[in-house]
């Protein structure tokens, strides 16, 4: 047989073998997605991290929507966040010792704990050359694999004791960022053909700083590293339930060693539907400033969002990418942070009327979606309607900007798996799949 028929035809047999109808999972009760009637998330665990807060449940159970909220280790992200902003400082290094401890930091440990960051930034020698070997178009898959890498450079790596965890996330959070800047810029040099960077960390900047640093040397002003800083903060952390935490936590309880399972939470972080959202914002952004003539002119802007949900334009996908959120109902928290900073940033960048723009579009956006889907049920932006804007402001490439997220949140992915091979009640997390397949009975190879 032809072997490149056999793979098409293998492939022509999924269509059978895969086939599930909608309405066994009714019959059998199954949660789609781990996704119950509602949309809520199944109840699957219990941490101490952070909550995701959009709705509230009335005394007969239903959902109230009510405004987003998002708790770090018991306190709220706004209140971690204003004070940075107000006092124009750097707050991931604090926020990461606070989810990492449970405790916020006071002046002499956070300093101590900034100065063990700093000390473990650069890269074994091996690693840096393994990346200028392998290269790669995608900085996902090439973190992910220094990741693993990493095992191999790590004296206890199977050691699951408290102070080696505390140890590996110290070297992880501290790494990411360099291993990120260092793949784009050899990225950009095989690629692009671009002048070929290796820029040592610097010592006593933060992390936002010493990766624009790396990345870009000088060309960086102070109001961006503060944002990136912001960015880095609100994505650090958003409960257990989501895709790649809740993979890292599935790993982890196997007793798995670090870097299985953080490589487990990259490759689950890098599809489309999990840490890519924001590129999508961004490219379907960049196409309506190309389209609509009148940024100010709501009828326009209306329009053309109907034909877009009514898949008659731009991708034909039905989506207005940016807009609604599995748990957030009234507000996300982060993409309110988000839409007040980029403001600040647009001014100083002058791009005041793309931010009112794209303000305009998150506003016509939820009425449009709302109207379109024929539900009072509150829509609202999420975190990536933002992001992708004040990564393009800062000058940050697409190529890295899932990378930035997994660069934040090492530190929610660290605190789950520290927490999940400590809790008391822990167990291997082992759900139940049902076969709906009838028995078969075996026939010979030569009746077949």
């Amino acid at each position: 047989m032809n072997k490149e028929y056999l793979i098409y035809k293998l492939s022509d047999e999924v269509k059978n073998s895969c086939k599930i109808d909608n309405e066994l999972f009714t019959k059998y009760g199954v949660k789609r997605g781990l996704r119950n009637e509602d949309g809520s998330g199944v109840l699957v665990g219990l941490t101490n991290i952070g909550n995701v807060v959009g709705y509230e449940r009335d005394e007969e159970g239903n959902l109230v929507p009510t405004e987003g909220k998002l708790f770090y280790r018991g306190y709220e992200l706004d209140d971690l966040v204003t004070p940075l902003l107000q006092e124009k400082r750097f707050g991931f290094e604090e926020v990461a010792f606070l989810l990492l401890s449970g405790e916020l930091p006071d002046r002499e440990e956070l300093a101590a704990f900034r100065e063990l960051i700093n000390d473990n930034m650069p890269l074994d020698h091996r690693t840096i050359v393994h990346i200028i070997d392998l290269e790669g178009t995608n900085i996902m898959n090439i973190l992910a694999r220094c990741v693993l890498e990493m095992y191999t450079f790590d004296a206890n790596p199977d050691d699951i004791s408290r102070d080696n965890l505390m140890r590996q996330s110290i070297e992880l959070i501290a790494r990411f960022p360099t291993i990120i800047a260092y793949a784009y810029n050899i990225y950009r040099h095989s690629v692009h053909g671009r002048s070929l960077h290796i820029r040592h960390p610097k010592e006593k900047l933060s992390i936002a700083e010493n990766f624009l640093y790396m990345l870009k040397h000088d060309e960086y002003t102070e109001l961006d590293a503060r944002v990136l800083d912001l960015l880095l903060i609100i994505q650090a952390e958003h409960g257990g339930g989501n895709n790649s935490t809740f993979t890292v936590r599935v790993t982890s309880s196997t007793r798995t060693d670090t870097y299985s399972s953080i490589a487990a939470g990259i490759g689950s972080l890098k599809g489309p539907l999990h840490g890519g959202a924001n590129i999508k914002v961004v490219k379907m952004f960049h196409h309506l400033k190309e389209q609509i003539k009148d940024w100010t002119n709501i009828d326009e802007i209306d329009t053309y969002l109907k034909r877009m949900l009514n898949k008659e334009a731009y991708d034909k996908s039905g989506l207005i990418y940016g807009i609604g959120h599995a748990v957030y109902t009234k507000s996300d928290p982060r993409a309110r942070v988000l839409k007040r900073v980029a403001g600040e940033l647009a001014k100083e960048k002058g791009r005041t009327e793309e931010y009112e723009f794209l303000r305009r579009i998150e506003e016509e956006g939820i009425k449009c979606v709302s109207a379109h889907r024929k539900t009072q049920k509150p829509i609202c932006a999420n975190l990536d309607f933002y992001s992708g804007f004040i990564y393009e402001m800062i000058g940050l490439p697409q190529e890295i900007y899932t990378p930035i997220f997994a660069m934040a949140r090492i530190v929610g992915w660290m605190a789950h798996r520290i927490e999940e091979l400590n809790f008391q009640g822990r167990r291997i997390i082992r759900p139940a799949y049902k076969n709906i397949l009838d028995e078969k009975q075996y026939i010979p190879m030569s009746e077949r």
